[in-house]
C-alpha cells in the first residue's frame, strides 16, 4: 500500500520547534506532543480543506453535543523509524477502517480515507525528525473525531472536527501484571457500543480499575455483561490464554474490539506452527486449567505495550500465579512483531507501509 500525497492540505508551520526542550530518554507515555497537528472540520455535508498548523489548544462553545452527548471516537497507532531513518507505519488502512466503523456505531460523519492516510502521512513527514531510532522508541499516534455542532438537544451533530496529534514515546514498560477477574463490573453490553473505539468505553472503565488498583491489581480482566463466565479482555487490550501449547483468544463482538495487535498476533502464531483458537474461553476453563498446571500464560495484546505478559490471577478472592516458562509465546510474538514494526525483518504479510 502506498501513501502518496494527492490530498491539498493548506499548511502552516510552527515558527520554533520543542523538539530540543524534549528528554527522550524520559518520557512519560503520551504527555509530550510534537510540533503540529492536522486539523479537519466537517460542515455542510462535506469534509472542508484539511490543515496543518501548530500545536495549540482551540475554543469550543459550551454547546458543543461531545460535551453532552459523547460523540467522541479515537484510534491509536504509532511510526517506527529504521537504522536508515527511513519511518514506518504498520497496517494503517486498518486503523482507518476501524475508525470508520466507530464513526459508523456512533452515527458520526466517516472520515475520508484521504484525509486519514495522506494527511497523517504528511503529518509525520513534518516532524519526522521526533521519530527517535532504536527498538521501544516510536512516535505514537492519536487521530480523533469530536461532535462540534452546537445545542443541547438530544440528537447527532451535524458538524465534527477530526484531528491528528503525535506524540514521541519508549517502551511501555508496566511491570509485573497481577489482574482481578471481573465478578459484578462490565467493560461492554450485547448490542453496545464495546467494539467501537468510543473515549465513553475507557471512562467506563476507570473506576473499577481504580477498586481493583486498591486490592493491588494492575487490571482487570472483563468478562461478558450476562453471566460473567466468559473471558473477554484484560484492561484496555485484548487478551490471550496459552494453554498447554494451544493458544487461545475470545472472538470479536459488540463487545470486543477488533484490535489489528490482535490479528497481528493471531496471524504471526499460526506462520509459526502455533496451534490458535478464537473461542468463547469461560472462567472455569481458565481457574481448573490454572490448579492443573496446564495454564502457561496470558498476555494483553495492544497498540501501546505490543504484548503485556499477565503473572496471576484474582478469582472470587483466591489468587492464582502463573508459572515462568522458557518459551514465551508472548515474548517471542512481540519480538517478530517488533522486527517487522522497525524494518528489521521481512515483511511477508504487507503490513508495513513507507512514510
Amino acid at each position: 500500500m502506498r501513501l502518496d500525497s494527492t490530498l491539498s492540505i493548506d499548511i502552516t508551520k510552527a515558527a520554533t520547534t520543542k523538539i530540543n526542550e524534549v528528554d527522550f530518554d524520559a518520557l512519560t507515555f503520551g504527555s509530550v506532543f510534537t510540533d503540529h497537528m492536522l486539523v479537519c472540520d466537517y460542515k455542510n455535508g462535506a469534509w472542508q480543506k484539511p490543515e496543518i498548523k501548530p500545536y495549540a489548544p482551540f475554543l469550543m462553545d459550551p454547546s458543543s453535543r461531545v460535551f453532552h452527548y459523547g460523540q467522541a471516537i479515537f484510534e491509536g497507532m504509532k511510526a517506527f523509524k529504521d537504522e536508515s531513518d527511513s519511518v514506518w507505519l504498520f497496517r494503517p488502512d486498518e486503523n482507518c477502517r476501524r475508525f470508520n466503523k466507530s464513526a459508523e456505531r456512533l452515527a458520526m460523519a466517516q472520515i475520508d480515507e484521504a484525509i486519514f492516510l495522506q494527511g497523517l502521512t504528511k503529518l509525520i513527514d513534518i516532524d519526522r525528525e521526533w521519530v527517535k531510532k532504536g527498538l521501544g522508541n516510536a512516535l505514537y499516534i492519536r487521530p480523533f473525531m469530536i461532535a462540534t455542532g452546537t445545542g443541547v438537544m438530544a440528537a447527532p451533530s451535524s458538524e465534527y472536527r477530526f484531528m491528528i496529534i503525535l506524540s514521541p514515546v519508549k517502551s511501555y514498560y508496566s511491570g509485573e501484571v497481577k489482574v482481578t477477574i471481573a465478578e459484578h463490573f462490565s467493560r461492554a453490553a450485547n448490542g453496545g457500543i464495546g467494539a467501537a473505539k468510543a473515549a465513553g468505553n475507557y471512562a467506563g472503565q476507570f473506576y473499577p480499575t481504580a477498586l481493583a488498583n486498591k486490592e493491588g491489581f494492575q487490571q482487570v480482566i472483563w468478562t461478558d455483561d450476562a453471566t460473567h463466565t466468559k473471558l473477554e479482555e484484560a484492561g484496555t487490550m485484548n487478551v490471550f490464554f496459552r494453554i498447554k501449547d494451544t493458544l487461545l483468544t475470545a472472538p470479536t463482538s459488540d463487545r470486543i474490539l477488533d484490535g489489528i495487535t490482535r490479528k497481528s498476533l493471531i496471524d504471526l502464531a499460526q506462520k509459526s506452527g502455533i496451534k490458535v483458537e478464537i473461542r468463547p474461553v469461560l472462567v472455569s476453563e481458565l481457574v481448573e486449567s490454572s490448579k492443573n498446571g496446564d495454564l502457561k500464560e496470558i498476555f494483553g495484546a495492544g497498540t501501546a505495550a505490543v504484548v503485556s505478559p499477565i503473572s496471576g490471577f484474582q478469582y472470587q478472592e483466591h489468587y492464582y500465579e502463573l508459572p515462568k516458562v522458557a518459551d514465551s509465546y508472548a515474548l517471542n510474538l512481540k519480538e517478530q512483531l517488533n522486527q517487522i514494526q522497525y524494518n528489521l525483518a521481512e515483511d511477508t504479510f504487507g503490513w508495513r507501509v513507507k512514510v
